[in-house]
């Protein structure tokens, strides 16, 4: 077994708050690791302690000698006047120089270094990389090379670091979060990545179902402490309630000796309690020992929610096109009582804006959205946090509320209800500023929660929170006596929470599916084998390579005439350029050429490999589509 890195007694403080202390951590080669926690347990701290961004208080970290690290922050730091293939070219690794110094050379008036580019070129086997690296950008949604970092969403700049650590050389992958800002097609794309690739993992993740694909070992901080599981998400579950049962033990035992204790520090005479020092010590320990400080507190957060009349919610023939393209076509539908209802599709295709029409905050081309007169919107917005961040969470929750009214009838203090929500008292009197990103999404779901709505929207609620919170909020959505549309990428949580799905399939379509996305899915793929077994018997042409970098030629079905006249005309052109770019590559090899003819092949070698680019993206974007 070889070992990777090793850390041992690492602690972290801030302040006076203790993070994690004296753990001991193991990653070896072919390891694929999830690191969970509750947030501000010190998830993205570890990690940064780990790629020595930061120290630990104390204890020693060893990393093998020469091992290649990619990391992905939770929130990367990237160059906003860089533009997207700059920031992808901006590593340190040999392939990387490689491929810089060759397109340097290239669009520059010096050749002479040309021959040796070319061959190390052929001996890091770059010209396979730019192939993946291309298929990646593609899978990513990442089209536009040249758009500067600084014009990007949130997302999109996630995306492309993500993107950056996936084409590095590297060995170990630590990834914190990589799932967030992507839409479903993309995660189930990233899982097949990570399950084919070799390379080892570390990773934080609140993805169960992608955490339970990619991973073969769990290790959980809670309590100040690491503990380690060998197996997938529901074995953890099992071992993790185990120890937890067996902690509760050890406390009720504790407790049972305490009042015996307690007892005889009552009745003890004063006069000899200098004789009784070793007793008094004990008592103090089983005082310690007989509080139970389980990592996971249990959250109750049944609120109670306004009452709701017979209509709910009419949505009549709405539109909406933003420039030219449409988002929303001719969409309608009627809520009954207590639905629940999933969002789902590709990123761009207009979820959001569907949220924005229903709560009017924005307005459709067309079409009419009625909502009853008892109904009362709680809308978890992807942007909504804005806290002043110089406040302290008490005070941030009494600005909405003195009191929360329960299910039952009952009311709970400010205080009481945020302990619930694992601020415990200590936590409540912190500045809001100091807060994790995921302690803050917790914070901004207790303020909608609490306002009592009857009909919750919840745009992508499960981005940073940890796994705790969305078991919680999953219990709390089933007993809902409310509606709730859910726009989520979590798979595992949409399967749990929703009755049924919209899904917009791009186009200002919108389509209504009764089940779960698990549900869906399996439907689709029953629906493609079929269409695979009909057209079996149908005459078609072999699948056949198109090209060195493993591009597969096959008929398309679902594509329009013109679609596929230019998918075979891409394929075939494709496969010339691929030839001529072959034989420029020996003859600029052969050291043969004059010097006018080397600068007239480096200048087509460069232009095909830009024409190469753009059919590459396009023969990928037709075969994605034709499914």
């Amino acid at each position: 077994m070889v070992s990777y890195l090793q850390a041992d007694n690492i602690s972290r403080r801030i302040g006076d708050r203790i993070i994690f202390e004296n753990i001991t951590l193991n990653v070896n080669k072919d390891d694929k690791i999830a690191l969970i926690a509750v947030n501000g347990a010190g998830k993205s701290s570890m990690l940064d302690i780990i790629v020595c961004i930061e120290s630990p208080d104390n204890g020693t970290l060893t990393i093998r000698r020469g091992l290649k690290i990619a990391y992905l922050r939770q929130y990367p730091h990237l160059n906003e006047s860089y533009t997207i293939i700059d920031e992808l070219f901006s590593g340190d690794s040999e392939l990387v120089r490689a491929i810089k110094e060759y397109e340097k050379c290239l669009s520059s008036e010096n050749h002479e270094n040309l021959h040796q580019i070319i061959q190390l070129m052929d001996d890091l086997k770059a010209w396979e990389y730019e192939v993946a690296v291309k298929q990646i950008l593609f899978r990513l949604k990442l089209t536009d090379l040249n758009a500067r970092i600084g014009t990007l969403s949130g997302g999109q700049k996630k995306r492309v670091a993500l993107a950056k650590v996936l084409v590095e050389d590297s060995d170990l992958l630590i990834l914190d979060e990589p799932t967030n800002h992507l839409d479903l097609d993309m995660i189930e794309w990233f899982e097949e990545y990570l399950i084919k690739s070799n390379k080892t993992i570390l990773m934080v993740t609140h993805d169960r179902y992608f955490l339970d694909r990619v991973c073969n070992m769990i290790m959980e901080l809670s309590g100040n402490q690491l503990y380690s599981y060998s197996g997938n998400y529901e074995y953890f579950l099992e071992k993790k309630e185990m120890r937890e049962q067996a902690e509760k033990a050890n406390v009720d035992k504790a407790r049972n000796l305490l009042r015996t204790e307690l007892e005889w520090m009552r009745r003890m005479p004063k006069a000899r309690r200098h004789k009784a020092k070793s007793r008094i010590d004990s008592f103090y320990d089983l005082k310690e020992k007989s509080v139970y400080k389980a990592g996971d507190q249990s959250i109750n957060i049944n609120v109670n929610i306004s009452r709701m009349g017979n209509k709910i919610l009419e949505i009549k023939n709405i539109s909406k096109s933003y420039e030219d393209k449409l988002l929303i076509s001719d969409f309608s539908y009627t809520f009954n009582r207590f639905e629940k209802v999933g969002l789902i599709g590709k990123n761009g295709t207009g979820k959001t804006t569907l949220l924005n029409i229903i709560t009017g905050l924005v307005t459709p081309d067309s079409g009419t959205v009625e909502k009853g007169e008892t109904i009362v919107f709680g809308y978890y917005r992807q942007e909504g946090i804005e806290f002043d961040d110089d406040m302290t969470v008490i005070d941030a929750v009494k600005k909405i509320a003195e009191t929360v009214v329960l299910g039952d009838g009952s009311t709970l203090s400010v205080t009481q209800f945020l302990n619930y929500f694992l601020f415990p008292p200590d936590k409540q009197y912190t500045l809001i500023r100091k807060l994790s990103g995921g302690e803050k999404r917790r914070l901004y779901l207790l303020t909608v929660l609490m306002k009592n709505p009857n009909f919750l929207i919840l745009d992508e609620p499960t981005n940073d929170l940890d796994i705790l919170t969305l078991n919680v909020l999953e219990e709390y959505l089933a007993g809902f006596r409310g509606c709730v549309m859910v726009v989520s990428h979590d798979r595992y949580f949409m399967d749990k929470v929703v009755d049924h799905i919209f899904e917009n399939k791009g186009d200002g379509l919108i389509k209504d599916f009764p089940g779960n996305y698990t549900q869906l899915r399996n439907q689709e793929e029953e629906n493609e084998e079929k269409e695979a077994v009909q057209t079996k018997d149908k005459p078609r042409e072999a699948a056949k390579s198109i090209s060195d970098s493993g591009l597969k030629r096959s008929r398309k079905s679902g594509l329009s005439f013109n679609e596929k006249k230019e998918y075979e005309a891409l394929t075939y052109e494709i496969e010339n350029l691929e030839k001529e770019k072959r034989i420029i590559e020996e003859e600029l090899r052969s050291s043969n050429l004059e010097h006018n003819e080397l600068l007239k092949k480096s200048k087509r070698h460069g232009d095909i490999l830009k024409t190469l680019d753009e059919k590459e993206m396009r023969w990928l974007e037709l075969n994605e589509k034709s499914g």
